[in-house]
């Protein structure tokens, strides 16, 4: 067996259903604890009313994204379920039509029409379903939803996010702890940036100064909102 035969390549893509969610839960785990922590602080909170806060909020948050995230993939699954049952309706139906439809989506990616037959009738002998999801409704291993994944991916990476900027409450003076906290979680969600971008091959500068800056506004709107309700109440 040559060099060739034995290489296994690896994509990027099969790690498109946990990356998501991860670099999703974390960057928000960070986000919205370190924010709603600056907030809280920025009313005046004592540090014991602010840890609280920020504990409930990762509790929360974490709850809510596992949730959240899995309602949202179980929807894609649930759809994914529905086109393959009908597609293998069609097949029982009539295969000879579903492997004509076959051959043109691969006369339409440029193979001549013999060979586009030829290819669709072993591809429909050997897994005429697989063929179909795969290739016309666009259903791979790699892509598949898996909401139960999703969802846990998203609680841990979420808790894992929220824990740097309770953290760091817990060993700030209070005079300082808006101005740790905002600067730790933009150190956090730059390396998040960087970290995310690399495992899914994307550039690490684009990924870094998007989430610093949304991470940035999100932290300051709610700074002044808090400021704005300390100084009223």
């Amino acid at each position: 067996m040559s060099r060739l035969e034995r290489h296994a390549e690896r994509h990027l893509v099969a790690r498109i259903g946990w990356l998501r969610a991860a670099v999703l839960g974390a960057n928000d785990g960070l986000v919205s604890t370190a924010s709603l922590i600056v907030g809280v602080a920025a009313a005046q909170t004592g540090k014991t009313g602010i840890l609280v806060a920020g504990v409930a909020g990762l509790v929360a948050g974490a709850m809510s994204m596992a949730a959240g995230e899995y309602v949202s993939v179980s929807s894609q699954s649930d759809t994914e379920n529905a086109d393959l049952a009908r597609e293998t309706a069609e097949l029982a139906a009539d295969p000879e039509a579903e492997t004509r439809e076959l051959a043109g989506i691969y006369r339409s990616r440029g193979v001549d029409e013999a060979v586009s037959l030829e290819v669709a009738r072993q591809l429909m002998a050997h897994d005429a379903l697989g063929a179909h999801a795969r290739d016309e409704l666009g259903i791979s291993e790699q892509t598949t939803a898996r909401p139960i994944q999703a969802a846990l991916t998203s609680a841990a990476t979420f808790s894992l996010g929220a824990i740097l900027p309770l953290a760091v409450v817990l060993v700030s003076p209070r005079s300082l702890l808006v101005a740790l906290v905002s600067g730790s979680a933009l150190i956090g969600l730059a390396l998040l940036g960087g970290l995310g971008a690399q495992a899914g091959g994307a550039g690490v500068g684009k990924a870094v100064m998007r989430v610093t800056f949304w991470g940035a506004l999100a932290m300051a709107v709610t700074a002044g909102i808090g400021h704005l309700f300390g100084t009223v109440v």
